[in-house]
């Protein structure tokens, strides 16, 4: 299982990346929102963490590996939840993935199945068995903040994240929620524990 792969972006299409690693070049799938963040770096090394799957029927004896490529963990993760809804699959997930993590998560999230529906195939009965199947999983990407954060920080957004939960839980809604989470991590102060946020919080709330 090839989990990342590093070398020269030699060339953007439509639907993948080529990248020359050593002696070798791949063709590294990538769902669009990754693609525009790879618009201005053809020619400089890029690193992306993929997923090997196979393509093709197997009764027909054509099966061909391919790599699909992500600019950070928390994208794969995302893509592989969502590859395990019930109609969804490898193919229709990334033909569907145009807009970035955080905004199908948040839609998710807030049952949008309106905005769901406006990504390519996929139809409203697909938007609900997404919504249903994910959307108590996606605090974290909704969340997210842009690139892996350093592990200071990513232990920060860890209890950000909680902090979020414990808001939903005192009655805000989740895009209030969010955004008092938001404004505490652009504070840029440490957080130990969801107490220091919530305090921070309240502080500048009232």
């Amino acid at each position: 299982m090839i989990t990342r792969i590093t070398g020269r972006l030699v060339q953007l299409l439509s639907d993948a990346a080529v990248i020359g690693a050593g002696p070798f070049e791949y063709e590294v799938y990538i769902p669009e929102f990754v693609r525009r963040q790879l618009q201005g770096s053809v020619g400089e090394e890029v690193s992306l963490r993929t997923i090997d799957y196979l393509e093709g029927n197997p009764s027909h004896g054509k099966v061909y590996p391919r790599l699909i490529g992500f600019m950070s963990d928390a994208e794969r993760e995302f893509f592989d939840a969502i590859c395990s809804v019930d109609g969804v699959g490898v193919k229709k997930a990334l033909r569907a993935m145009v807009r970035p993590v955080r905004e199908v998560a948040i839609a998710i999230e807030e049952q949008d199945v309106k905005q769901l529906t406006a990504l390519p195939g996929i139809g409203a009965a697909l938007a609900e068995r997404i919504v249903a199947k994910l959307r108590r999983k996606m605090t974290k990407f909704a969340l997210m903040v842009s690139k892996d954060l350093p592990p200071d920080q990513a232990a920060a957004r860890g209890v950000l994240q909680e902090a979020y939960e414990g808001l939903l839980a005192l009655g805000h809604s989740a895009p209030e929620a969010r955004q008092m989470i938001e404004k505490a991590g652009e504070s840029g102060k440490k957080f130990k524990s969801v107490e220091d946020v919530l305090e921070e919080l309240y502080r500048s709330h009232h």
